[in-house]
């Protein structure tokens, strides 16, 4: 919570920052960059070189000045940020740092209008924000009894080729110890050394139900777009893992646990390489509640670019109540094969979905940011309700619900 004498300059900082927030976190990106070159280390570069980490950025500050005494809005939202501040090692040192050039950030950019009771009232905000942070990270840390910035070497010991431009890697420890317990849907942070010697971390969703000798990963190589670099993670590990090699992992995290231990229906919907964690939930549902009713939607731009169809054709034999749909947007047929799997043609629709009690089932959404706009619209004007849709967001923060 913030004073009272306070909230009315956040309060009125909420048309500012969406008129110029984005042009304030430009600003403290590059400051903050200059003045400390070593934490492009823990930041993804792919996404501040396509802008997406800014806009990211703006969005949340805005969210955060628009619902600052909503705690049931932000907590969600700070719950997501916690677990992947932890998962890249991020320290309570850090907050001071990143306050000093985000305040300077909006110095700079307001100008005269940025009054000193206005910079004293988001220094209070900001410190409010960077407490709640710093106490949460620290239980987060002590729950997985690591320090920060802890990553282990491990070894592949098998890859697969999903499709085109996807590859499966399983994972094992190199002296044979168990590895880390995790819930379906979380992720680690992969630490490699690109070639001119910076190190970058990328978050991968472990693909699998988990095991307790062996993890897997699938990593989409990020191909060059007109507004977005190749990746060059994502690219070197394809081109440089393989069997035998090792690479550094985090422990697990991630909020995003869909419920597999219930008994209800349950509706898994993915676009893209968003298949991920809804595979590892398929598994662990097909190998511990093979009797359970489960709605899987995966939507592809074609054939060739669908990911772990070997998973889902394995949970059929196993699960009675599994319903398969999936979507192909150019490429595929629609063809119905009798064995309750089905394929369309075009785009996902909720109107061509497997039918299932909307009132009181859960629904679990990946893909990419249109893709999961465009469900969740649907879902809501289709009468389910917003407390039993849950989304997965690769790269920053989606805050349209919040903003």
């Amino acid at each position: 919570m913030i004073s009272a004498a306070a909230r009315p300059y956040i309060d009125a900082s909420v048309p500012v920052l969406r008129e110029h927030g984005l042009a304030i976190t430009r600003r403290f990106y590059s400051n903050m960059f200059a003045a400390h070159p070593e934490l492009t280390n823990l930041f993804n570069m792919g996404n501040q070189a396509s802008g997406v980490q800014q806009q990211s950025l703006a969005a949340a500050v805005f969210a955060y000045a628009a619902n600052i005494d909503d705690v049931a809005a932000l907590t969600p939202v700070i719950n997501r940020i916690v677990h992947k501040h932890v998962s890249v090692g991020i320290v309570p040192a850090h907050y001071p740092i990143v306050g000093r050039h985000l305040l300077g950030a909006i110095q700079e950019v307001l100008g005269e209008a940025a009054v000193p009771p206005l910079m004293a009232a988001w220094h209070e905000a900001y410190t409010a924000l960077a407490d709640t942070l710093i106490a949460a990270e620290r239980e987060l840390y002590a729950q997985a009894r690591i320090t920060p910035g802890h990553f282990q070497p491990m070894q592949v010991q098998a890859v697969v080729e999903e499709c085109v431009d996807v590859i499966s890697y399983t994972l094992v420890s190199p002296d044979g110890a168990s590895v880390p317990a995790f819930k379906p849907g979380q992720y680690v942070s992969v630490r490699v050394r690109l070639p001119q010697g910076q190190t970058q971390l990328r978050q991968y969703t472990l693909s699998d139900r988990p095991h307790p000798d062996r993890l897997r990963i699938t990593v989409k190589r990020a191909v060059a777009r007109a507004d977005a670099p190749e990746g060059q993670v994502s690219t070197l590990l394809q081109h440089e893992l393989a069997v035998g090699s090792t690479v550094d992992v985090s422990h697990p995290f991630g909020d995003f646990m869909p419920d597999t231990a219930g008994t209800a229906p349950i509706v898994l919907l993915s676009g893209g390489i968003g298949i991920t964690p809804m595979i590892a939930v398929l598994n662990e549902i097909a190998a511990t509640a093979p009797q359970r009713e489960v709605v899987f939607a995966h939507a592809a731009g074609g054939p060739a670019h669908h990911a772990h169809r070997a998973d889902v054709e394995a949970a059929r034999l196993r699960m009675p109540g599994l319903k398969v749909i999936t979507f192909y947007e150019s490429g595929g047929e629609a063809v119905a094969d009798g064995t309750g799997h089905e394929v369309r043609a075009g785009y996902m629709r909720i109107t061509d979905l497997p039918s299932w009690p909307h009132a009181t089932t859960s629904v679990y959404l990946c893909g990419p940011i249109p893709f999961m706009q465009a469900q969740w619209r649907d879902l809501i004007e289709a009468g389910v309700p917003a407390s039993l849709l849950h989304r997965e967001v690769f790269g920053p923060e989606l805050l349209d619900v919040l903003a």
